[in-house]
């Protein structure tokens, strides 16, 4: 199925205009199919991921032979400069994505474990839907209803979110279902919500970023997670507006500022208290909005009142001048914003940091303007859309409370449900995954588009319950970690082999369009869940057409907070994208939120009286130095896809740990030799790589692996009180060279491109 590009120049290539399916920006390309037994499409070279290691790379996957023409992906990318976010610029990673559609590199059919010990393999659909509904159905006779769980994506389109979380109440009836985007923003959303009512990563479109007078960027680095954003940074710069980018390390990113701040990691918080200190003391508050469109702002200055530069400076690290100078800068411009990603939100405080951060943006009048404002750098490509639609523990579709009678009646009456059917909250993300298998805790999971064995904090801690589970069955595009451990394996529709909708970073609703059939083996997930909703005996109300899901959407965000009912398939199509809230079809959408009231019941945005406090964990005699976490910019997150793509791994082929030089002369390591680092959680080795762009005090290691190599067997656990988002991004470890006969990290890097051949599926270990 090929249709001809919509919004094209006149005389563009045939092929279908769609988006990436990686990151939030959600970039827009072009798909055109390549003949049969045409040349394999070459989509580009990737970037290099820079500062590559000489030593520890991976060696290529082992596998079987396999013919070529079936090895080629069925269409090409192309450049679609007619979508405003990236005006055809693509990454790496958009432009080799078609690589893994190629049969050789994903899941082709169904797999089935026989017993406990036994290995993955091959089977019919009917079988595999027939072994799911079974073990589902056998935990909660055995178990009752919350004894099982589903785990949910951010890579969902907004219709499998949907019925997902459609599916865990009505045809389950379990209050456990979360999903892998509470591990991203949830911080930021709980701090959004505080402040502003609502929830939206950015409440303005991009390209206002580039014509502000300042830009704050925290713990964030584009020029490596989101590339084709960088543009709006270095126009911002073009435009005489100034950067400051507050990260622990010397980023790409970072590079490219005016102002770099370092601090410890985990004192965000205490940055962002200084810094209004210093607003305040220096005389760059906005009186005249504080009184008019806020609240709660003298708590907030006492709080901030406690925080002087010196004790500042003494928490962080960061000197008195250059707090002087970021406060200077971002005071007296005459707009301003402050974006924050992981950084300051994947910790213990992250609600309260980021809150901190808002309270910057209030006191100086940067809110609820033109051109102004604070925001949240979403991640997943659909992060945004994943957590309004009902993946999370505590939410119904529309950003509605699972907990508010008002909200509960009308989800209920769209579904054709009592009210009182509906379960009530249940287990955050890593609270679910901690339980499984215990006396109370999710006995059978559904696991759709997460691979946690990789992504999850303490993840060898994680691996082990996911093994003492009674039932797993995973949906996925590709046997990634955690699907070898299942008992069931459905392989799912790519992006490109189906229709629906994702929202991106900026609130804006898009649309991806299929442009080729997926294999004969693969199905979409809404046809999975209309295959188990039949079995469990709920026949209707699960449809596998994705655009009467969107209808039904629709209609159950009408009225809630993320109010899609003005949004159809045809207006996205003709718009190339609409901003929700969008309440009717004659409504515009809202690109820019809170010019006029924020989404408080009084209008006025609230400031939070946050104080600083230190990470769960903190360096000590046994464990003396920070670890931080983060992305390389070719691979994505726990590189389950990535990881499949030869390019991508030629440029970032395998784990690594970052160290100062006067670390690594400490530890009398050089470039390249093998380092262990080890935390009260577990171990990890990977090649060092020795850098003058982190602080000596401080190491750092992309999570994009497992094996021996996995970041997050040494991250913790330890969640933020109101968003439950664990602490990501710091942790005391010891760095040491590897014991005699400790194995390298080079299992850990291995693409496991075979992985998806049946021949391989089946010489699996069982769990």
């Amino acid at each position: 199925m090929t249709t001809t590009g919509t919004g094209t120049a006149q005389g563009a290539p045939t092929g279908t205009d769609t988006h990436c399916p990686y990151c939030a920006l959600q970039c827009g390309m072009r798909l055109r199919p390549v003949a049969a037994g045409g040349p394999e499409p070459v989509a580009g070279r990737a970037p290099s991921a820079g500062r590559a290691p000489s030593a520890g790379r991976a060696p290529s996957a082992s596998r079987a032979p396999v013919d070529p023409a079936a090895a080629r992906a069925p269409v090409e990318v192309l450049e679609r400069p007619g979508f405003p976010v990236n005006l055809g610029a693509l990454c790496g990673k958009g432009r080799t994505a078609a690589a893994v559609l190629r049969p050789g590199a994903r899941l082709t059919e169904p797999l089935v474990r026989d017993a406990r010990g036994g290995a993955l393999r091959p089977a019919s659909w009917d079988e595999a839907l027939d072994r799911v509904a079974g073990g589902l159905a056998s935990a909660r006779q055995r178990y009752g209803a919350d004894a099982v769980g589903v785990f949910g994506g951010g890579g969902l389109t907004n219709e499998k979110a949907y019925l997902l979380g459609k599916f865990a109440r009505v045809a389950l009836r379990t209050a456990n279902i979360d999903y892998n985007g509470r591990f991203c923003m949830s911080s930021a959303a709980a701090a959004h919500r505080r402040a502003f009512g609502i929830d939206r990563g950015l409440p303005f479109p991009m390209e206002d970023i580039a014509r502000t007078g300042c830009v704050i960027l925290v713990g964030a680095n584009p020029a490596e997670t989101m590339p084709p954003a960088l543009r709006y940074f270095r126009e911002l710069r073009e435009n005489g507006g100034r950067l400051i980018v507050v990260d622990p390390r010397r980023t790409r990113t970072a590079e490219q500022a005016d102002l770099h701040l370092q601090p410890l990691p985990g004192t965000d918080l205490a940055l962002a208290l200084g810094l209004l200190h210093l607003l305040i003391a220096d005389g760059h508050l906005d009186k005249d909005f504080i009184a008019l469109r806020t609240t709660g702002f003298e708590d907030a200055r006492a709080a901030a009142m406690a925080h002087w530069p010196e004790r500042v400076e003494r928490l962080t690290g960061v000197p008195v001048a250059q707090l002087s100078a970021a406060a200077a800068l971002f005071g007296e411009a005459a707009e301003g914003m402050v974006l924050t990603a992981r950084g300051p939100e994947q910790q213990s405080k992250g609600t309260d940091t980021v809150s901190a951060w808002i309270n910057l943006c209030l006191a100086a009048g940067k809110a609820g303007r033109p051109r102004s404002g604070y925001g949240c750098l979403t991640g997943q490509g659909n992060g945004q859309g994943g957590r309004e639609h009902g993946q999370k523990a505590d939410q119904l579709p529309g950003y509605r409370s699972i907990t508010d009678p008002a909200d509960r009646a009308h989800v209920a009456a769209v579904w054709g449900v009592d009210p009182a059917s509906l379960p009530g909250p249940g287990r955050s993300a890593y609270e679910l995954l901690d339980g499984l298998g215990t006396d109370g805790g999710v006995r059978a999971l559904l696991l759709m588009g997460s691979n946690p064995v990789v992504s999850a904090p303490r993840a060898a801690h994680v691996t082990e319950r996911i093994r003492a589970l009674d039932f797993l069955a995973v949906s996925d595009v590709v046997l990634s970690e955690t699907a070898r451990l299942a008992d069931v394996v459905l392989p799912s529709a790519q992006w490109a082999e189906e229709t629906g909708t994702t929202t991106n970073l900026e609130g804006r609703v898009i649309l991806r369009r299929k442009a080729v059939d997926a294999p004969p083996g693969v199905r979409s997930d809404l046809a999975v869940l209309h295959g188990l909703a039949d079995r469990l005996g709920v026949p209707g109300g699960f449809p596998e057409d994705p655009e009467e899901v969107f209808e039904e959407l629709r209609r159950a965000s009408a009225g809630g907070q993320a109010d899609y009912a003005g949004i159809s398939y045809d207006r996205i199509r003709d718009e190339d994208g609409v901003f929700w809230p969008c309440p009717g079809a004659d409504h515009p959408g809202t690109p820019r939120l809170f010019l006029d009231r924020f989404a408080t019941p009084d209008g006025r945005a609230r400031f939070a009286a946050v104080a600083h406090r230190p990470a769960a964990e903190e360096p000590d005699g046994d464990y003396p130095l920070f670890l931080t976490t983060g992305r390389v910019v070719s691979q994505y997150q726990s590189g389950a896809q990535t990881r499949r793509v030869d390019e991508l791994n030629k440029a970032a082929p395998g784990p690594f740990v970052e160290l100062h030089p006067a670390l690594a002369r400490r530890l009398g390591v050089e470039e390249g030799e093998l380092l262990a680092v080890s935390s009260r959680r577990g171990r990890a080795v990977a090649p060092a790589r020795v850098t003058d762009t982190i602080r000596p005090d401080t190491v750092f290691m992309p999570f994009h692996w497992g094996g021996t190599g996995r970041a997050n067997s040494l991250t913790n656990p330890a969640l933020d009180p109101v968003s439950r988002m664990p602490e990501f991004k710091v942790c005391a470890v010891r760095v040491e060279k590897p014991t005699v006969g400790e194995p390298p990290a080079a299992a850990a890097a291995e693409p496991d491109t075979a992985a998806a051949e049946p021949a391989t599926a089946a010489a699996e270990a069982g769990r």
